[in-house]
């Protein structure tokens, strides 16, 4: 917020405090339910753990203005075995499991008879579901499945400062196009660039556009890239703008737009602005973007292609629309210079993966400074780029249609959650009602 929102340290460090304290409402909440729970059912309450974790990390994830990073499960991106369950639970379920193993060693410490037989149990089940996630991965039926296709991925690593200087617009087009001219020489049938690529909306600047056009309709490859676009509003009413992405056909003509659906708080819109009326310099450096409608699936001569923007990787419930939308394919583009050198590029990175598990797809990644990549349907890394250096990758993929169980049924386990938690909520709200008024 210091860095690139304009605010002064006097104001930034209490929003980012505010921020921390908010998040710290969703454990709290956990903690006083699991509390409850103890004391409703005894020790055995504590097997609401996995349940409740799951119901307060879908509310973070959920309510306005929505921060879902980072879950629990997603700590299993790189335990291959582990990280299977997605395929038919998704994250969330993911996250159960990582809270049933760790309720189950505390079962193990207690001196009841039934609880200790409770978290053998536990743990053998545990066991039964790594060995079939070894099982899955070794068989990698996925592999073979499906149509290939050469995607050229292009990471343009221009410094976040520069972006939108209009005196560096030229260099950062030549420098795109260069890379591209790279990835198609190695065979690349389709191209994609990261989130705000171009210094300038795509289809209302048609002079820097056009070398745009002209390299994929001589090339004969359809691209996609990532730009901001604005509609004007009905009279009277201020127009639209949009962090978007649109499908550039091999003939060069713009055939399809994709607009963001999931806003960044605090990076592309300033959530409750009217009671944080004191972030005004923020609000006017971020503008504030408008929110897409439609989960728009690309058709690249035949390839139904689906594109996260940016924060929309962290959403499994997004995948899954794009999924049901017919995508055979999931890419992510994004502008992770903002997060500099610190874990957060990593961190995203990872999430993406675990939504390649979740619904059985590939998901290749075009992210402006690193990290981009691709990733095969079991979460395993194809190919990642290092951050800050300009890259022509070039990645081998496959075009899938089945879907997971995930994808069938959804959150499920999510669900099973709000419940008890709703539930303990409504014992809560009675026994406080139901205290005896003091008198003076």
């Amino acid at each position: 917020m210091e860095l690139h929102g304009g605010l002064p340290p006097v104001l930034s460090v209490p929003i980012a405090a505010l921020l921390a304290a908010y998040l710290a409402i969703y454990p709290g909440l956990f903690a006083l339910f699991l509390q409850q729970a103890v004391r409703r059912f005894g020790p055995a309450g504590i097997w609401l753990t996995p349940l409740l974790w799951v119901a307060g990390e879908w509310l973070r994830g959920t309510v306005k203005p929505g921060f879902p990073w980072v879950l629990l499960g997603t700590s299993q991106a790189t335990v291959q075995p582990v990280i299977q369950l997605a395929s038919v639970v998704g994250v969330y379920g993911v996250s159960a499991f990582v809270a049933a193993v760790s309720t189950a060693a505390v079962a193990l410490t207690m001196s009841s008879r039934a609880m200790r037989q409770a978290a053998v149990v536990a743990l053998v089940a545990g066991v039964g579901i790594v060995a079939w996630g070894s099982w899955r991965v070794a068989d990698g039926a996925l592999l073979e499945r499906g149509e290939p296709v050469r995607v050229g991925i292009v990471q343009g690593s221009i410094p976040q400062e520069q972006k939108w200087d209009a005196r560096f617009s030229r260099d950062i087009i030549d420098r795109y196009l260069s890379l591209s001219r790279r990835v198609i020489a190695d065979g690349a049938e389709l191209v994609i660039w990261p989130e705000s690529s171009t210094p300038f909306p795509f289809d209302t600047n048609s002079a820097m556009a056009e070398p745009i056009r002209l390299l994929a309709a001589r090339a004969q490859v359809p691209f996609i890239i990532g730009s901001d676009r604005s509609e004007p509003g009905a009279p009277g009413e201020p127009g639209r703008y949009y962090n978007a992405a649109v499908l550039v056909g091999a003939d060069g003509q713009s055939r399809q737009w994709y607009h963001k659906m999931r806003l960044a708080p605090f990076g592309e819109y300033v959530p409750y602005e009217s009671l944080l009326f004191f972030v005004g310099p923020l609000v006017e450096k971020v503008s504030s973007f408008t929110a897409g409608t439609e989960a728009v699936v690309f058709d690249a001569d035949g390839r139904r292609v689906s594109v996260a923007i940016c924060y929309e990787s962290i959403y499994p419930d997004l995948a899954r629309r794009f999924v049901e939308q017919g995508s055979a394919l999931l890419a992510t583009i994004t502008n992770d210079a903002w997060f500099g050198w610190s874990s957060a590029p990593y961190q995203h990175f990872e999430q993406a993966a675990v939504r390649a598990v979740e619904q059985g797809r590939y998901v290749v990644r075009a992210a402006n400074t690193g990290i981009s990549g691709a990733v095969d349907p079991y979460g395993r890394v194809i190919a990642r780029t290092p951050l800050f250096e300009p890259v022509a990758l070039t990645v081998d993929v496959r075009l899938l249609t089945e879907r997971t169980i995930y994808s069938r049924i959804g959150d499920v386990v999510v669900w099973c959650g709000l419940v008890p938690a709703a539930w303990l909520a409504a014992t809560l709200v009675l026994e406080w009602r139901r205290r005896p008024t003091r008198r003076p």
